[in-house]
């Protein structure tokens, strides 16, 4: 690749965010900017392409605080609402882009039929809908994104499955609780793994710290980003000073470069 990847984290919470509304958790009145987290999500960029995985609720606001003029195309890992729900705030690229592309497994597509129906509509499209040029993937057909190999991983949220994404040496997962060999395998080599921490006490569908740790040793990447995180895993700063050098908590509009 001739240019750098830069990725910028849009978003590093749970699907509750930080501050949860109405708590008095002591996380959740911390005045220290890297204790508030939206919903996850992040951009990644090349050349002149911006793609963003996943579009959860706040993907305007995040969108506002790190803005771009064009959208290249959302990749989606699973159909949960702090990961899709920002679909339609799509509408002024789209305005100005035509249909937006998505890349999603066809069971994420269905589900987004289902809730964001006026989207997918093809006949008697309300004027001001936006619309998306859809890309069905899957965990064993690498594809290629404005000349980019992505090679999906699939992962385990409890029960349910979800795409992870590997571009060049940049692997992003998010929702895991469990993770086959084979797929771990397609991470072998990349110098830079982002993966979900979501607290301190195990969870029934996600890694928590210990064993967030724990993979990200098996990987054995350059540099491991924990994201996906709840105000249960405690302040930013204290949990990174217990952290291995080489593994840090992201935080909201954290950039880093590949």
């Amino acid at each position: 690749m001739d240019q750098a990847l830069r990725v910028t984290f849009l978003g590093t919470g749970t699907s509750q965010g930080i501050p949860i509304l109405g708590s008095k958790h002591p996380v959740c009145l911390s005045s220290d900017q890297k204790d508030k987290r939206l919903r996850v999500s992040v951009l990644v960029q090349w050349k002149d392409y911006n793609y963003v995985i996943d579009c959860g609720p706040d993907f305007r606001q995040q969108l506002l605080t790190n803005p771009i003029e064009k959208l290249d195309g959302i990749l989606f890992t699973h159909e949960h609402s702090d990961h899709t729900a920002g679909i339609d705030d799509i509408r002024p690229f789209f305005f100005r882009q035509g249909d937006i592309p998505i890349f999603a497994h066809e069971r994420v597509v269905k589900a987004l039929k289902r809730r964001f129906d006026y989207i997918f509509a093809d006949e008697d499209r309300y004027p001001g809908a936006p619309a998306v040029a859809i890309n069905l993937i899957d965990k064993d057909t690498a594809f290629n994104l404005s000349g980019l190999q992505i090679t999906p991983i699939e992962v385990f949220h409890n029960r349910l499955p979800v795409l992870g994404f590997r571009i060049e040496d940049f692997v992003y997962l998010t929702d895991v609780k469990r993770v086959e060999p084979k797929e771990i395998n397609k991470l072998e080599g990349c110098k830079v793994l982002v993966v979900n921490a979501l607290r301190i006490e195990s969870h029934h569908s996600h890694f928590n710290l210990e064993e967030a740790l724990q993979f990200a040793k098996r990987v054995g990447a350059e540099r491991t980003y924990f994201t996906h995180i709840s105000h249960l895993l405690g302040f930013h700063d204290e949990v990174q000073k217990a952290l291995p050098k080489n593994v840090f908590l992201a935080y909201d509009n954290l950039q880093i470069t590949i």
